[in-house]
Parts: structure tokens; C-alpha cells; sequence
């Protein structure tokens, strides 16, 4: 059998190669081409057609990186061509077939393009899996076929070696595609049939355990195949050779047979090797070949996620707007997942995952009035435990993952599940078990999916995306071919193509009770993006920040000054920020000009945002000299209460720094801490308790460089053995006091190493219960992680790590295999470790990653470190990664409680601002309760002024507390996160009680 398998496989391979191939195109003739080179940005079609288009020819060397080239295509179809009567010849299409040079057949990241018409409707795309432009029934033809010269950032071979491709500026001008083929041919379809049936009779076979009848019996099939064909004369045997394969083809599945609903889709990275404009026409490239397949195959129905992507369709190509719209309504292309993006939902902040539904479903419901039931997420780099909640709280009922099947370590041990966030919701989830969202639905896979689905005792179901993607493309006549040749097929999964939320229906019907996976979804790899892109990660939480005090000034402002609320301007400001958090950009895994860009637009936001503070503000407080602050944190700040504008009183005498052997004393009465020569944390005491915080011997603000060169995925992965290699940063060039005029002790502390500098401030300022931490960095390094360490005398079994409203507690110690894969952990804006009646809390401004390990010294004592990733230096996809400098500001609070470690969090990220004016500001919003955190304040997205309040319960546990409002109302409802009313409050009064469970969100719209 396997000598007999050989044989036939060594024949098969030669016929299809030297016979069968050349015989799906049996007549070809050269086109002449012409071709206009656009250097700079792209330019529209309308404008294209009217330049000046010079011959060229294959061969010719065509495309400056980044570049676009439109050819025009002109031809007749020859007359010998056509049948006697005038008609295209049965089992005859005539296309043109195109290759710019493609550099393999991976499509996403090398040349492709969009095809027009002479009056400027669109085609479809050419890429280098679907390379054909079809003629219909023309006997002549136009095109305008607009190339663009994307460079291979990934390489041939995907070796991911450093590249200066990726940034214009650096990626030079010599053309990069060699043109190979533009070719006028005849399709012969009943031989493209045949090789379509090949490919399933050998996926099948090939999938089947050597000792199959089955597998046999398709062997047998593909070489009587073999015998009827001459390789001479394909197109003559053709039907010969299709009706050896018929019987083996025609063989049913039986109906218990694992069923999978293949879902067409194309996985669009909104940006990663390729920026934003680039997006857009790769967007409406897979589009158009979408609503190309929807034309001649009736049952192929396409998801697509991603508002963004629709909305760049909707503003730069509305005719296909139109069209897909069309298709929209008829069911067949359908919008999913309900997000601005397919975010990274680590690394957003709360309310920031919270407006990626409600922009996205916000725009999905006012241009198809359609609102996706689940969440997509093929892709994303590990999955918060704070998502179940919010995506039920904007109408999802499931959720999608692909990426959790990339665990180094742990394979998930579901595929049909219901994951259970940290407040106890659940959302019924579904992981494929085909392991890729870019199938090609060839037998090998489909029996993956089969024989890996662990769901077998209990249900049948499981969805395959199938379709090009990553750089777009989707689905291929191809694929639609495999779809159906396996709708029924003995020794095959059943495949059906369907919609999401019908597989999603019938495979909840189907399983009902499914088992239950309760926290995050953590990826055991690319742990690195926490990290990488330091400069992106700051402006990302800084736009963050901003976002949330304009609103809540420019509501306040409505309120209180009959000021206008720039609901346009905070949409645009918000849009900009939620695309940035594609799973690509905030996690740094982009190329240099991505990065740019990003840069630029946090800068353009934080402008935008700034001028949006002000105006409210001023508007505000009138015009006057008294001076005062403005607290836009949830709690009180210096006897400003929350959320209001007041005259400061700092509480607590100034502090006191002095020198003593070497080592400085730091005191303000509250807490005093020490650092020795080294310019080392070496104590931390609270005064009330006299407990140290420093394990002792130990040093804390310590910096380490560790080598940082993982196997692969440079930006994306941080390996477990850079643990192995560590340089101590404990040598000084110079330690300095420092004064400070409100009246705060400080010291700087001035280090080099490698080709990088550092000057770090340790300050305690009067009143403060935590010693703040400014570090400056000049990185010049590279393939090196710089870590900031800070070892606590705390016996911590686990640690408490801020998420999206609320917290996730993780093991210290490694008892698993799962805990060990969890060597490097992701956090908002806090880390606290504690014991019974102990804790402390590290609140950073910027920083995600951290690691966290518990050990038993010598004297029997156990010290928990605590290290924070500041700086990575990955040199793929973006070699000059983060190179230049850096602030990262930290604070550090000994005998630190939960809503301490919550308290401490909004004092690092929302400082007060000082204005001057004549009058002060009364609270818009308190709760009585600490526990329960007031995250936003603003006005309804449906412009009616009514004002909406996010709160959320931040300790874990049952909270009851009053609201109070510093406004008139007409009535309170509880709502969703799309701000529809789930219960009303209309006698609220100027206050309401309220019971929050654990870690509940609620959502308050109060009338006016």
C-alpha cells in the first residue's frame, strides 16, 4: 500500500504539474501594456486615467517601495476565440491572467492590486492566489489595474530578519517586482473542475490512517484518473478522467459525522506591514473579490468584522459601499464581532474596550441597522477576564477566538465553552478547532478539525473561517470549490457554509451546558507586546486620559456654562485612539511607519483633547486670578473633591531629605523611606505600623538588563530564558539632592550602561502615603529588556493585577504548568502583592508588562518581587524600536489596601490641573462608597444631553453605596453600554442607593 502510494503520488505530482495545469489555460496570447508610476501617495482613479501612461513589458523591473503603478490593460479577444455562432464556446472563459512579480504565494504582504474598468467600476483584486481578471462575454476590453509595490517585509521564506522596508524613508527607491505575465487567455472550466476534484479526492485520502478502505479506494479512484487522461490531450479526456473520480466524490457522509459551518472571511490587519492607507485599498481589494464570488456563487456568505474597515469603504469608495450594503441586506455579507477593530483587550484601558463596542455596533446600527450578537477575535493577543462582562453589556451573546490554539505549553482543553469573566458572567465561546482563521478547507485540514475537536462526547459542531488573510485577499474560487466538493463526503467532515450567528445558535441548542473556563484567556506567547513600544503605550494611555477628563469638563461645561458639547470632536479623537489599539499597534508588533504614525496621531489627539480641557474649564470658572485645581480623578485630591474644581490645601508638613553615611533618609511623617548608595530602595516603612516593605538585604528600584533574543516574533515574544542572563544596574555615576518648591524631598540618581543613560527621581511628597519614582531613559540598546525590580518582605501566594474595571489575582509560585507558562503578566495601572492585613501597591503611568515570583530567603522569610518590563529593543518588524528616550513615572505605597491600590492608580494617571478664574466647581457625580469607582462622565451618543455615568465596583466584593448627582434630574435609568435604558429610577431624587456585586459595571443615564 504505501509502495503503491508513492508511485501514484509521483505520477499524480508530474501530472498536474507538466499536463494538467498548462491545461486549464490551453490558448494564451501576450497583452500590450502601458503603465503610469504614481512615486508618491496614491492617487485616484479619476486622475489616473487622464496621466500619461509609456509601454512596458514583461521583464521590465517596476515599483520603488511603497510606490503605485497603474497598467492599462487593452486588448481583443481573438475571433478565432469564439464559436461559429458568435457565442463564447460551452465550458469556455476567456480572463486575463496577471503576475507582477509576486515574490511566493503568500498574499497579504507582497504586490497586489485593484482592478477598474475603463469607466471606473471596480473588478476585483489581483494577488498572488487569485491572479485572474475575468472578460464576461467581451470581445474587447479596458483595465486600469492600480499596483501597489508593498514590500516583502517578511521575506521569501518568512525568515523575519530585520529590514529598513518598513519605513518610507528608509526603504530607497529601486524598483522591487520584476513584471512576469500579462496574458489574454481561454479558460477550459471543466478542466479547472478536474484539478479541483484531485485536490479533494487526495486531501481526503491523505487524511484517512493508511489501512482505509476509504483511503484505498480514493488511491485506486485518483490512478484509474490517471489512466484516462492522456497528458497529451487533457482537454479531450477531461470528462473521462472527472467520471473516474465521480463514484469515489458522490459517497456521502453519514449524518453522524462531525459537521463544520465554514464561515468565508479575510483576517485584515488594520495596520501591521503595511500603514493605514495601505489598509484601505487592501479593504476594498478583498471586497470587491467578495462581491465578484457573491455573483457567481449563490450559497458563499462572508463575515467581516472590524467598523473601521467598513467605515474607510464607506468614505473612500462609496459605489462599493453601496454594493456591499446591497449584500448586507440580502444576508450574505455580514458585519460581525461589533468592535471598532479587532483591539488587543489587554492593553486597553476599561472604558476604552468599552467604546470599541459602542463605536462599532454605534456605526453598525446607523448604516445597516444591524447589531452582531458576537464578539470576533480570531486574533488578539490573549483575552481579558474583564471582556465577558462588557460584551454582554453591549448585546453579545458569544465570542470568538482563534489565537489561544498558539499556546507554547497548554492546550486549552475546550473548544465549546462558556467563559466566565471576574464578576461571574458568561458568554458562550467557541475556539475552532481547524486552528487557523485562514483555512483553505483542503482535506488535511478539515480532518484536523475533526480529530482535535474535544468537544466529541457531548456535540457536533465547529466553525472554520476560511479565506486569504492577515493582508486581506479571502476567500478564492478555490475555496468555494472545496466547500462544496466536502458538503457530504464519506471519510470528510460535512461542511456547510452559514453565517456566524446561525452556528453559533445551533451550537448552543446543540450543547446547551457546556463546561466553564473562569478568568482570562491567557496567550502563552507573544508576552513580549506588553512591552514593546514604549513611546505608543504611553501616548495610548495619555489619550486615555485626556479622553476622560474632556468629557468630563465638557459635561460639566454643558451643565453648568451652557457651553456646546463637542460631540464631533471627542468622536474623531476617540476613533483615532481605538484604531491605534488594533491588536498590532498598541502591543508595538508594527513597522516603523505604523509606529510614526501612531506617534503623530497621539500627538495630533492630545492637541485636539487639550484644547477641548481648556475651553471647558475656562468656561467653567470664569474669568478671574484666584487659583485653583481641577479633580478630574474619582477621588478627592489635595480637599478637592472628586470630579470638581477647588482651592487646594495639601495636608501634612513639607518633607525632609538628609545624608547619613552615604544613604538618604526620606521622611514626611507618613511613610520614610531610604536609599543607599547604590541608589537602591533599601527601605520602605509605613510610620503607623513601623512595618518594613523591603525584604530584608534587598534592594528595590533596582534596574536589570537582561538579554532579550527570542526564537522568533522579535516585537511579539518574550522567551522564558532571557530570565538566565541579568546585569544588575547598581553602580552609580552620581547621586543628587534635589529641591522642590511645593515643598516635596527629592533625589536623582544618574546611571550608564552599554551605549544608554538613565537619571532617575525618587521623590515623597508632604502628605503622600507613596514614594514617588520618575525614570529617564536614553535606550541606545539592542536585543536587551530593561526591567525595574523591587523585592517586598510580603508572603504573597498570589498577586492582584489591575484589569479593566476590576482585578485579576495570579499565583506567585509555579506549581503548574499553567502558572509557569505565566512568567510575564500584563496590568492596567496597578500591582499589589499582599498577606492578611498587608499589602503593597505598585501604580505605574504607562507601563503593562510585569512578572511577579515568590522566594524563601535564608532566614525563612518570604520576599515577592515584583519587576516592572519598561523597555524592550526588538529589531522585526521595526528595527530602531524605541531607540531615543523615555519617562516612565511610578509611585510605590506600603500598607496599601484594594481601593488604596485603585486611589493610587488614579493618582498616577490623572494629575490635577492648576487654572485661575473666579468661581469654583461643585462635584457632578460622588459615591459614598470608595468601592464603587466612577470611571466616566459625559453625554449620550445620541446627542439628547442626557448625561451618562460609568461606575464599577473595584474591590471583588458586595458593595452597597450612594450616588449622588450635583445636577437636576429628571428621572435615573440603569442601562447598557449602548445606553439603552434595562430599568428605570425616575424618583431618584438628588441621590440613589445602589447594590453593586463583585466587580459590576453599571451604566447610568440620568434625564435632564
Amino acid at each position: 500500500m504505501h509502495e503503491n502510494l508513492q508511485l501514484v503520488e509521483d505520477r499524480l505530482d508530474r501530472f498536474i504539474s507538466s499536463a494538467l495545469q498548462p491545461a486549464i489555460y490551453p490558448l494564451r496570447r501576450p497583452l500590450s501594456v502601458t503603465a503610469l508610476r504614481v512615486p508618491g501617495e496614491p492617487i485616484p482613479f479619476i486622475e489616473a486615467i487622464n496621466g500619461h501612461f509609456a509601454r512596458v513589458s514583461v521583464g521590465d523591473r517596476w515599483g520603488a517601495p511603497w510606490s503605485t503603478v497603474w497598467f492599462r490593460l487593452q486588448g481583443n479577444v481573438p475571433e478565432e476565440w469564439f464559436a461559429s455562432d458568435g457565442h463564447v464556446p460551452p465550458g469556455i472563459q476567456f480572463e486575463i491572467l496577471v503576475d507582477l512579480g509576486f515574490h511566493s504565494m503568500r498574499p497579504g504582504g507582497q504586490s497586489e492590486a485593484l482592478v477598474y474598468t475603463s469607466s471606473g467600476d471596480m473588478v476585483k483584486a489581483l494577488e498572488p492566489r487569485n491572479n485572474y481578471i475575468p472578460l464576461d462575454d467581451s470581445r474587447s476590453f479596458e483595465f486600469l489595474v492600480e499596483a501597489s509595490a508593498i514590500p516583502d517585509i517578511l521575506g521569501p521564506v518568512a525568515d523575519w530578519q530585520p529590514t529598513s522596508m518598513g519605513d518610507h524613508a528608509t526603504a530607497g527607491v529601486e524598483p522591487l517586482y520584476v513584471l512576469k505575465q500579462f496574458d489574454l487567455v481561454v479558460r477550459d472550466t471543466e478542466v479547472w473542475e478536474l484539478a479541483q476534484d484531485i485536490r479533494a479526492a487526495r486531501g481526503l485520502m491523505h487524511s484517512l490512517p493508511p489501512s482505509s478502505t476509504r483511503r484505498a479506494r480514493l488511491l485506486q479512484a485518483l490512478d484509474n484518473m490517471l489512466d484516462a487522461v492522456d497528458p497529451a490531450h487533457v482537454g479531450a479526456d477531461v470528462a473521462r478522467g472527472r467520471q473516474a473520480l465521480t463514484a469515489v466524490l458522490a459517497e456521502p457522509a453519514p449524518a453522524t459525522s462531525h459537521k463544520i459551518i465554514a464561515v468565508g472571511h479575510a483576517h485584515i490587519d488594520s495596520v501591521w506591514l503595511w500603514p493605514t492607507r495601505e489598509t484601505i485599498r487592501k479593504c476594498a481589494r478583498t471586497f470587491s473579490n467578495v462581491l465578484r464570488l457573491m455573483d457567481e456563487y449563490p450559497e458563499f456568505i462572508f463575515a467581516c468584522s472590524s467598523a473601521q474597515q467598513f467605515c474607510w469603504i464607506r468614505d473612500f469608495y462609496p459605489p462599493l459601499f453601496e454594493r456591499i450594503k446591497a449584500r448586507v441586506a440580502d444576508g450574505r455579507f455580514v458585519p460581525v464581532g461589533g468592535m471598532w477593530v479587532e483591539s488587543d483587550t489587554n492593553l486597553p484601558g476599561g472604558e476604552s474596550m468599552a467604546r470599541q463596542f459602542i463605536e462599532g455596533k454605534k456605526f453598525f446600527l446607523d448604516e445597516f441597522g444591524i447589531e452582531p450578537k458576537e464578539v470576533w477575535l480570531p486574533d488578539s493577543f490573549g483575552y481579558s477576564a474583564a471582556l465577558p462582562q462588557i460584551a454582554r453589556l453591549a448585546g453579545a451573546k458569544w465570542f470568538l477566538t482563534q489565537k489561544i490554539s498558539w499556546n507554547q505549553i497548554n492546550p486549552m482543553p475546550h473548544h465549546t465553552f462558556q467563559w466566565e469573566g471576574i464578576d461571574g458572567t458568561r458568554v458562550f465561546t467557541h475556539f475552532p478547532p481547524i486552528d487557523t482563521y485562514i483555512a483553505e478547507l483542503t482535506g488535511e485540514e478539515l480532518h484536523h478539525a475533526e480529530s482535535n475537536f474535544r468537544e466529541k462526547r457531548m456535540a457536533t459542531l465547529s466553525l472554520a473561517p476560511f479565506g486569504w488573510g492577515d493582508g486581506g485577499g479571502g476567500p478564492t474560487r478555490e475555496h468555494l470549490a472545496a466547500a462544496r466538493r466536502t458538503r457530504s463526503l464519506e471519510g470528510s467532515p460535512r461542511v456547510e457554509i452559514a453565517r456566524p450567528d446561525e452556528f453559533f445558535e445551533a451550537a448552543q441548542l446543540e450543547y446547551p451546558d457546556p463546561p466553564v473556563w473562569s478568568g482570562e484567556l491567557y496567550l502563552e506567547t507573544h508576552r513580549g507586546t506588553y512591552t514593546s513600544h514604549a513611546r505608543i503605550k504611553r501616548g495610548n494611555r495619555q489619550s486615555e486620559r485626556l479622553l476622560h477628563e474632556a468629557e468630563l469638563w465638557s459635561t460639566a461645561a454643558s451643565l453648568y456654562a451652557n457651553l456646546a458639547y463637542p460631540y464631533d470632536k471627542l468622536e474623531e479623537c476617540w476613533r483615532i485612539v481605538l484604531l491605534q489599539q488594533f491588536h498590532d499597534v498598541l502591543p508595538g508588533s508594527s513597522i516603523a511607519w505604523v509606529n510614526h504614525e501612531a506617534e503623530r496621531n497621539y500627538e495630533r489627539v492630545a492637541e485636539m483633547l487639550d484644547l477641548i480641557i481648556t475651553g471647558a474649564l475656562d468656561a467653567l470658572v470664569g474669568e478671574g486670578g484666584q487659583q485653583f485645581i481641577a479633580n478630574a480623578a474619582p477621588f478627592a485630591r489635595d480637599s478637592v473633591a472628586a470630579f470638581s474644581v477647588g482651592i487646594a490645601t495639601r495636608q501634612g508638613a513639607p518633607s525632609t531629605i538628609e545624608e547619613v553615611g552615604g544613604r538618604y533618609l526620606l521622611d514626611n511623617g507618613l511613610i520614610a523611606a531610604i536609599v543607599d548608595e547604590r541608589g537602591c530602595l533599601a527601605s520602605l516603612r509605613d510610620l503607623a505600623s513601623g512595618r518594613e516593605a523591603i525584604a530584608p538585604g534587598a534592594a528595590g528600584n533596582l534596574l536589570q538588563l537582561h538579554r532579550d533574543t527570542p526564537n522568533k516574533w522579535d516585537a511579539w515574544d518574550l522567551d522564558e530564558f532571557y530570565r538566565r542572563t541579568v546585569q544588575n544596574l547598581d553602580s552609580p555615576a552620581r547621586l543628587e539632592i534635589v529641591a522642590s518648591n511645593d515643598g516635596s524631598a527629592g533625589l536623582v540618581i544618574y546611571r550608564e550602561f552599554g551605549s544608554s543613560s538613565v537619571k532617575q527621581r525618587v521623590a515623597l511628597a508632604p502628605g503622600s502615603a507613596a514614594v514617588d519614582i520618575e525614570t529617564r531613559v536614553d535606550w541606545r540598546e539592542r536585543d536587551r529588556l530593561l526591567k525595574q525590580a523591587f523585592p517586598f518582605d510580603v508572603h504573597a501566594d498570589r498577586f492582584a493585577s489591575e484589569i479593566q474595571f476590576g482585578y485579576i489575582e495570579r499565583p506567585t509560585h509555579v506549581n503548574t504548568s499553567w502558572d509557569a507558562a505565566r512568567f510575564e503578566t500584563v496590568a492596567q495601572r496597578w500591582i499589589r502583592v499582599g498577606e492578611p492585613g498587608y499589602g503593597v501597591v505598585i501604580a505605574n503611568d504607562s507601563t503593562y508588562g510585569h512578572d511577579v515570583r515568590r522566594t524563601v530567603r535564608e532566614d525563612g522569610g518570604t520576599t515577592t518581587m515584583v519587576r516592572l518590563s519598561l523597555l524592550r529593543s526588538p529589531r522585526f518588524p521595526d528595527p530602531e524600536t524605541d531607540q531615543g528616550e523615555h519617562v516612565f513615572r511610578i509611585s510605590v505605597r506600603p500598607a496599601a489596601s484594594i481601593v488604596n491600590a485603585v486611589e493610587e492608580g488614579y493618582r498616577r494617571n490623572l494629575e490635577p490641573r492648576q487654572i485661575r478664574g473666579e468661581r469654583q466647581v461643585p462635584p457632578l457625580v460622588t459615591s459614598s462608597n470608595p468601592g464603587v469607582v466612577v470611571e466616566t462622565i459625559k453625554l449620550a451618543e445620541d446627542r439628547s444631553g442626557d448625561v451618562i455615568v460609568r461606575l464599577y465596583e473595584s474591590t471583588g466584593g458586595r458593595i452597597r453605596t450612594s450616588i449622588s448627582w450635583g445636577f437636576a434630574t429628571d428621572g435615573i435609568a440603569h442601562t447598557d453600554l449602548l445606553e439603552r435604558p434595562l430599568e428605570s429610577f425616575d424618583d431618584a431624587g438628588e441621590a440613589i442607593e445602589l447594590t453593586f456585586r463583585p466587580f459590576e459595571i453599571r451604566t447610568l443615564r440620568a434625564r435632564r
